[in-house]
């Protein structure tokens, strides 16, 4: 409802009420009433100018006087009004120009910091690993001994034979063994993971800064049996690196061998490591001290397979000069060297659970067994093509897993002395290494992915494509608790449940 002064009858443009009568005036009228008459004019009561109430409401909009009273007048206030607006479209364009170059400088300068970051990123990267390999240097690599016991120094070094004393002792030890496989039968060790578990594994870690960026790579792997924690690795850069998955710390880095590391081991009772290269040498390394106590100079050519007795005191070596050896690693002495009578440089080797045979694979695709008391072959497996690159004993002892580039795994019965089971892949697969858990229920294959299989069913289980190129080692964990690979892609990968 619009407000009307009692006096004008005009809506007031500054209203305020009287408390005497309720009545609403144009401020500036009843003003000037009051000084002459000082009542309400409509009660006729006293009343002050003080006394009033103001009214608070919208200004009021005047409606524009008309200017444009004739044709000529209209037409000239619109022409103005064209006028202005294209003077204002035409700023408008203006800012709209500018506002284009502004965002364009913006985007260029947003992309030439994202490549910045980028750069700094990758060389962040590069300086976490490099201080990862450089702090056990600094911390924890002790000085290269001045001495080490060194064995079969001369190329082609006479064996001293084994004695009725070392023969015994493994005699000894494998007796233990059998009587203790018979004792466990078929039971399967508590605690072991079941398939199911197995299919559900996942990538749990990646480890990039154990070797050298400069040479990627690599080559071997091993896990500790008394700390499983502990994991051993053999890479491109010569050397050999102790790490911690617990802690994820580089425990030692072991320097010494002249060319790259291929073969690992980590000695199941003593904080012991063994490692083998192309430089001709076996090297026994004490981890505390990262320090090597033995050089073993049992070949004249590139060491390609190494395997540990289960006495904990003995090494086999196969070498591409032709010859396995057996050598003792608490003296540096060469026991045995024995030549393999095709002529062909041995591959890989790998002992029997019990100790008493062993496997060799040869440059041929031959798989051949031997008695290690007689020094002599008993028994060959032929069937690869290719040269042999792994073999692996089941924990039983029953069976032989072997591999070559042939794309297939091969099961061999001890006891009937032929081929079970072969696993065929896929055209091209590269097999570097195969590995039997430590109750013989899985066998684990990497090369091009890493693969679990249920063994007796022999049906694949898990396959992890997380490495960007060859996989070259492959370990299980206690019970299968995690599992663990190495690749050319210089990473140490963990897998496990989640």
């Amino acid at each position: 409802m619009a407000l009307c002064c009692a006096i004008s009858n005009e809506v007031p443009e500054v209203p305020v009420v009287s408390p005497s009568s309720g009545a609403i005036f144009e401020k500036r009228i009843i003003e000037k009433y009051i000084i002459e008459n000082g009542v309400d004019p409509i009660s006729g009561k006293e009343l002050r100018v003080e006394d009033l109430i103001e009214i608070k409401t919208p200004p009021i909009v005047k409606p524009k006087p008309p200017s444009a009273t004739s044709i000529p007048a209209t037409l000239k206030s619109m022409q103005d009004e064209w006028d202005a607006l294209m003077l204002h479209t035409f700023t408008q364009r203006q800012q709209l120009q500018t506002a284009r170059q502004e965002l364009s400088h913006a985007l260029y300068q947003h992309d030439a910091a994202c490549r910045v970051i980028a750069r700094l990123t990758k060389e962040v990267t590069a300086a976490r690993e490099a201080l990862a390999t450089l702090k056990p240097q600094v911390a924890v690599v002790a000085p290269q001994p001045t001495h080490a016991v060194e064995g079969g120094v001369a190329a082609g070094a006479t064996a001293v034979g084994m004695s009725g004393e070392v023969v015994a002792r493994l005699q000894e030890r494998a007796t233990a063994l059998t009587q203790e496989r018979k004792r466990r039968g078929r039971t399967v060790p508590e605690g072991l993971l079941p398939p199911d578990q197995i299919r559900a594994f996942i990538t749990l870690a990646s480890h990039p800064g154990l070797h050298s960026a400069s040479v990627p790579g690599i080559l071997a792997l091993d896990i500790n049996p008394s700390d499983q924690s502990r994991l051993l690795t053999g890479g491109n850069d010569r050397n050999a690196t102790v790490f911690n998955k617990d802690t994820e710390q580089v425990v030692a880095i072991l320097k010494g061998h002249t060319k790259k590391v291929t073969r690992v081991i980590y000695h199941p009772d003593e904080d012991t490591v063994i490692t083998a290269s192309p430089d001709h040498t076996i090297r026994v390394w004490n981890v505390p001290t990262s320090q090597t106590s033995v050089i073993l100079r049992s070949h004249d050519g590139p060491v390609t397979g190494l395997s540990l007795h289960p006495t904990g005191d003995y090494v086999l070596s196969t070498s591409t000069d032709q010859h396995w050896a057996f050598s003792d690693i608490r003296t540096g002495a060469l026991l045995t060297k024995v030549s393999d009578s095709s002529g062909v440089s041995l591959t890989t080797a790998q002992f029997h659970p019990d100790g008493l045979i062993f496997g060799t694979g040869t440059e041929n695709s031959q798989v051949k067994i031997w008695d290690l008391k007689e020094q002599s072959n008993v028994a060959n497996f032929p069937g690869h093509v290719g040269p042999v690159t792994s073999i692996s004993f089941s924990e039983n002892g029953y069976y032989l897993a072997t591999a070559a580039e042939d794309a297939c795994v091969k099961l061999w019965d001890l006891r009937k002395l032929k081929n079970f089971k072969t696993i065929q892949l896929e055209e091209g697969y590269v097999i570097k290494e195969l590995c039997f858990d430590q109750s013989g229920t899985y066998l684990a294959i990497a090369g091009t992915d890493v693969r679990v299989y249920l063994c007796r069913q022999w049906q694949e289980l898990k396959v992890f494509n997380d490495h960007t190129a060859s996989a070259t080692g492959v370990r299980f964990g206690k019970n299968a608790q995690y599992i663990a690979s190495t690749s050319m892609d210089r990473t140490l990968k963990l897998y496990g449940l989640e």
